[in-house]
């Protein structure tokens, strides 16, 4: 059964509060800018309203997982901060001498309570609506970019992942005291996954027990570490690897395992929406949805800007029609194809055909693809094989054995005419140089927010980026409110 928790449980200590915790404190200005009320009207259909006993509140709840996004914490250490934080017992509604929750009720939480809620876009929309009416967005351009954030599990199977993180553990133990190796249960020799699991639970029981070992850090990082991965995510475990992540690239010759998260961001630096994807998904494939989302987010986009990736022909078309603008230089193999300059032929305009480097004129020009398709045309021009098959400059140009020498050029539509025209001017330009801005908060989000790496998979994904996300909006629309003070 669920009941809203109207306000702060009553208590003689209640005042403590106010003593204790500073007017600019962050987690008290949170509380300030935001009602939290939101998230009990959008989960009161996954309660019960008059059966049962009452279920803890969900806005408290949700709070625990915003407090893991802001501190990077896991759920462990998160619920044992706020046994003596008084900042986070103020934040999460609790009297100060109130008991704390089981962690494993955030796992729950996640599981039975979250699921089926559209929370990435819910969480933007409020902060956005914040945003719009502190006044804190004047501008009306959407910086876009994706982030890749790495599978928990990277490409290892459950039981190597258990024993990886077991083998870690049993190691932070014996740096402190070696003989713990005599308490230690015999490790798992089978290939059974609950085999495995259950020797994780006896390892955790008997470092447990130990009075001072679970409270040095390193062992205790790797305890709950543990602990979180047997007991939260053990179906992940068992449907072996993290099905939902997959092999991405961001570079020729650099690539990950895991998910990417699409962003789109004032210039002000405040998320208008974002899409989570798998890791192998192509960035400019999501401009229309992240427009979409950002406009029905509050924001009457007029502008665009992102890198070479967001330039295809379908994103040109897009913007052209919405009259937006988009600054984002085409790739370089649509202006200036994919030769070298000291492989080009030239063009002979008399002809209407091109010439080879040793002075052949193609004989015969087809062209092919279709007009006002996704792709240019192209041009293709035939050569006489038997004069490459004797040519001095033969090499890198005429393959050995080929029937055919063709050289094609592409014919340029004359929306990408029009897009290289405009890269050429000064409004391209100038808005081109906010682009750096999107870097900075991926970063903030990865290295301040934990979105490195993935908590789990799946479900657990998506609440991650949500909360990391919503976490960052409020903090910087706490910084323009500052700023506009100050002015």
């Amino acid at each position: 059964m669920i009941k809203r928790q109207e306000s702060m449980v009553l208590s003689q200590y209640t005042e403590l509060y106010e003593l204790i915790i500073p007017k600019d404190n962050l987690l008290r200005r949170i509380m300030d800018l935001v009602d939290f009320s939101f998230v009990f009207e959008e989960l009161r259909e996954k309660y019960c309203p008059d059966n049962g006993r009452n279920a803890i509140d969900p806005v408290r709840l949700f709070k625990y997982l915003l407090l893991k996004s802001i501190y990077d914490l896991s759920d462990q250490d998160v619920v044992e901060r706020s046994m003596y934080d008084m900042s986070f017992k103020y934040f999460l509604g609790m009297a100060p001498e109130e008991p704390v929750i089981n962690p494993s009720t955030l796992t729950k939480f996640r599981k039975q309570r979250l699921k089926d809620v559209e929370l990435l876009d819910m969480l933007i929309m409020k902060t956005m609506e914040i945003a719009l009416e502190k006044e804190v967005i004047t501008t009306r351009s959407i910086i876009v970019d994706a982030t890749h954030t790495r599978a928990r599990y990277a490409l290892k199977s459950p039981m190597e992942i258990l024993k990886d993180q077991s083998k870690n553990l049993r190691k932070s133990v014996y740096a402190v005291d070696e003989s713990m190796k005599d308490k230690f249960p015999e490790k798992n020799t089978t290939e059974e996954l609950t085999d495995e699991l259950d020797y994780c639970h006896q390892l955790i029981e008997v470092i447990e027990q130990e009075r001072a070992l679970p409270n040095v850090p390193k062992v205790k990082e790797r305890l709950n570490r543990l602990k979180e991965i047997v007991a939260d995510d053990t179906e992940h475990l068992r449907a072996s690897e993290d099905e939902d992540a997959r092999v991405g690239h961001k570079s020729a010759d650099h690539s990950f395992f895991g998910y990417k998260t699409h962003l789109a961001m004032t210039e002000e630096r405040i998320i208008t929406a974002a899409v989570i994807t798998t890791g192998e998904k192509s960035d400019g494939k999501y401009l229309p949805e992240l427009i979409e989302k950002s406009k029905a987010a509050g924001l009457n986009v007029d502008t665009v800007i992102g890198d070479t990736a967001y330039s295809e022909k379908g994103n040109i078309e897009l913007t052209k029609a919405q009259n937006i603008a988009l600054v984002s230089k085409l790739n370089p193999s649509v202006t200036q194809g994919t030769r070298s300059k000291e492989d080009e032929f030239e063009f002979n305009k008399d002809a209407g055909m091109y010439v080879c480097k040793a002075g052949h004129l193609a004989f015969r020009k087809a062209r092919q693809g279709k007009k006002n398709a996704q792709k240019n045309q192209v041009d293709t021009y035939y050569f006489d094989v038997e004069k490459c098959k004797a040519c001095p400059f033969r090499e890198g140009c005429y393959k050995e054995g080929a029937k055919t020498k063709t050289y094609s050029v592409s014919i340029k539509s004359d929306i990408h005419l029009e897009q290289m025209a405009f890269q050429e001017t000064e409004k391209f330009r100038r808005k081109a140089k906010e682009r750096y801005k999107i870097e900075a908060k991926n970063d903030e989000l990865k290295n301040r927010h934990g979105l490195k790496v993935a908590e789990a998979s799946g479900l657990f994904m998506e609440i991650q980026g949500a909360t990391a996300i919503f976490s960052v909006n409020l903090k910087r629309i706490l910084r323009l409110l500052d700023a506009k003070k100050g002015q």
